[in-house]
């Protein structure tokens, strides 16, 4: 698993992830695992998986670290 930094939550359940490639990464609050979407902060540092949605790279899996 990758591990990224939470750069922003956005309120309509999604966000990015900064992902220290200078890529951000999309995130949804679907693929959140072990943290409620209300608890996400920015600054917070998270692992996840990247994988493709229909929009092109997402993370998945994304949890607390």
């Amino acid at each position: 698993m990758a591990e990224g930094t939470i750069k922003v939550v956005m309120q309509k359940g999604f966000g990015f992830i900064d992902t220290g490639t200078g890529n951000d990464l999309f995130f949804h609050s679907s693929n959140l695992e072990g943290i409620s979407f209300d608890q996400l902060q920015t600054g917070q540092r998270v692992s996840y998986t990247e994988g493709r949605g229909p929009k092109g790279p997402c993370a998945e899996n994304v949890r607390p670290i």
